[in-house]
C-alpha cells in the first residue's frame, strides 16, 4: 500500500462529487476523487443528460408530426431506435469526456476503484485490479448517490429485461410496443411522454391521488387533461399489489382508486418510484456515521456527518429534494466551509425543481397550498400560454403560469409553470426567491416581446394587480 495525503479526498464523481472536487481545487486544496464506475456519475452517464437527450428526440419528433400546421412538409417522420441510441451515447460521451478534462485541468488526482473509510481519516481504495492503495485526508466528502429502488416484496425486481429501473430504460433494444410505468414523479412522467412520442402504448400507475405529487395541484391537474390527450392512460390513487414476468410480458396487478382489483399485461414495466442511497460497504458503519432507517446519512446545515472532517452531500444525504444541482451547491458550500470561508446555509425551499415532459413541468418555492398551511395570507397571479404571442407561434399554446405570493409585504412565495420551455423559465423564478423579489418589482421588469418570458411578467402583474394585461 502507498499512502498519500489531501487535504479533501471525494468518494464518487458525479455532480456533487465532481463539483466539490474542482471547486477544493479552485481554493487550494489538494484534492483527491475516488469513482468506482461512472465519472460524471449517474446523471451525466445513466441519468439526466441521456434521459434529456432522449426527450428531446421524442419533441423533435412531435413537433415533426406537427410541421404541417407550420406550412412545412415532411413526408415520412419515423423513429430509428439505433440512432437515437447513438445520439444519446454521443451526448454522454461529450459530457464525460468534459468531466475528465476537468479534473486534469484543476491538478485533482483520480482514483479509479472502490471506496471504503477506514477510521483516521483513511480511506481504503480497492483498484480495478485487486490492489489496495490507502489515501489520507483532513476531510473526506461522501457523494456516493443514489440508485433505483426496487419493490422486492410483490415481484419488484429489476432484471433490465421486462422489469426496468430507468437506467434500463435508457439501454432498450428496442422500442417496446407497450409499456406500464409505476411511479408518476418526474422519472415517470418523462419516460412515459418520451416512450407516447416514439409510438408505445403508455400506462401510469401512481399510488398518491395524482401526477407529479410534489408540484402545485393545478399543475398536476393541467398534466393529467394533456397526458389524456395524448392517449397515455393513467390511474391514480393505486395500490400495487404484484407483478409478476413472463418470457415476454410483464403483468401489474393493482387495486384502483374505487377499490376495484385490476390486471394490466405489457411488454416492460418500469419501476420509477424513487431512489436508494448507496452507503452500503463504504465502512461507514465502521467509523460510526449514522444513518437515518432508510439509509441515507444524517447531516447538519453544514452537510457535516457526526463524525469529524467527514461530510454528505448530493443524494447520499438525507436533505432533499435529490436533484443534480441541489448536489452542486452542496459540493461548493462544502468546500468553501473546508477552505475557511463564511458560506450561508442552503435554503431547501429554494431549490429549482424541473421535470422535461411534453408539456414540461418547472417550479420553485411554496404551491399555493403549502403557502396556505403556513399560514400565509396568499395572492395568486394566473396567466395562460394560449394568450402568449410566442407560444403562438410555436403552435404550444397549452398551459400557464402561477405565481404565488403573500399579501402584507407582496414577497413571492413559489412559481409555478406548465409549459413551453418551462425548464428554462424558472429561471426568474429562482432569483425572484434568492433574492426576496415582489410581485410589483418583478412586474415592473420589462420583459421582451415577443417571448414566453413575458408571460411571466403577465402573472407578475396579475399577482401584483389583481389582473393581467392580455386576459
Amino acid at each position: 500500500m502507498s499512502d498519500t495525503q489531501y487535504d479533501v479526498v471525494v468518494i464518487g464523481a458525479g455532480p456533487g462529487g465532481y463539483v466539490a472536487a474542482i471547486r477544493s481545487a479552485q481554493l487550494g486544496l489538494k484534492t483527491a476523487v475516488v469513482e468506482r464506475e461512472y465519472w460524471g456519475g449517474v446523471c451525466l452517464n445513466i441519468g439526466c443528460i441521456p434521459t434529456k437527450a432522449l426527450l428531446h428526440s421524442a419533441d423533435l419528433l412531435e413537433e415533426a408530426r406537427e410541421s404541417k400546421q407550420f406550412g412545412v412538409i415532411i413526408p415520412q417522420v419515423d423513429v430509428d431506435w439505433g440512432g437515437l441510441m447513438q445520439y444519446k451515447d454521443k451526448v454522454v460521451k461529450q459530457m464525460t469526456g468534459g468531466v475528465n478534462f476537468l479534473m486534469k485541468k484543476n491538478k485533482i488526482d483520480t482514483h479509479n476503484g472502490t471506496a471504503k473509510l477506514a477510521g483516521g481519516n483513511t480511506v481504503v481504495v480497492a483498484g480495478p485490479d485487486g490492489k489496495e492503495s490507502r489515501i489520507t485526508a483532513k476531510n473526506i466528502i461522501i457523494a456516493t448517490g443514489s440508485q433505483p429502488r426496487a419493490l422486492p416484496p410483490i415481484g419488484g425486481v429489476f432484471d433490465e429485461d421486462r422489469i426496468i429501473s430507468s437506467t434500463g430504460a435508457l439501454a432498450l433494444p428496442a422500442l417496446p410496443k407497450s409499456i406500464i410505468i409505476v411511479g408518476a414523479g418526474a422519472i415517470g412522467v418523462e419516460f412515459a411522454s418520451a416512450f407516447r412520442a416514439f409510438g408505445a402504448e403508455v400506462t401510469i400507475i401512481e399510488a398518491l391521488p395524482r401526477l407529479v405529487p410534489v408540484e402545485d395541484e393545478e399543475i398536476s391537474a393541467e398534466l393529467a387533461r394533456a397526458f389524456n390527450k395524448r392517449k397515455i392512460k393513467v390511474f391514480t390513487g393505486a395500490k400495487l399489489t404484484m407483478i409478476d414476468k413472463a418470457s415476454d410480458s410483464v403483468t401489474a396487478t393493482f387495486t384502483d382508486a374505487d377499490g376495484k382489483e385490476q390486471k394490466l399485461t405489457a411488454e416492460r414495466l418500469l419501476l420509477g418510484i424513487g431512489r436508494a442511497p448507496n452507503t452500503k460497504n463504504l465502512g461507514l458503519e465502521d467509523v460510526g456515521v449514522e444513518l437515518d432507517q432508510r439509509g441515507f446519512v444524517k447531516v447538519d446545515a453544514s452537510m457535516k456527518t457526526n463524525v469529524p472532517g467527514v461530510y454528505a452531500i448530493g443524494d447520499v444525504a438525507i436533505t432533499t429534494p435529490w436533484l443534480a444541482h441541489k448536489a452542486s451547491a452542496e459540493g461548493i458550500m462544502v468546500a468553501e466551509l473546508i477552505a475557511g470561508h463564511h458560506v450561508p446555509p442552503i435554503d431547501y425551499r429554494k431549490v429549482p425543481g424541473c421535470t422535461y415532459s411534453n408539456p414540461g413541468i418547472a417550479s420553485v418555492g411554496l404551491t399555493e397550498a403549502q403557502a396556505r398551511d403556513q399560514g400565509y395570507d396568499v395572492k395568486i397571479g394566473k396567466f395562460p400560454f394560449s394568450a402568449n404571442g410566442k407560444a403562438t407561434i410555436l403552435g404550444q399554446r397549452n398551459g400557464f403560469i402561477k405565481v404565488v405570493s403573500e399579501k402584507k409585504y407582496d414577497e413571492v412565495l413559489g412559481i409555478h409553470i406548465i409549459g413551453p420551455h418551462a425548464t428554462e423559465l424558472i429561471a426568474e423564478g429562482g432569483v425572484a426567491l434568492s433574492h426576496e423579489a415582489t410581485a410589483e418589482s418583478l412586474m415592473r421588469t420589462i420583459h421582451a416581446h415577443p417571448t414566453l418570458y413575458e408571460a411571466l411578467g403577465e402573472a407578475e402583474h396579475a399577482a401584483a394587480e389583481g389582473a393581467a394585461i392580455h386576459i
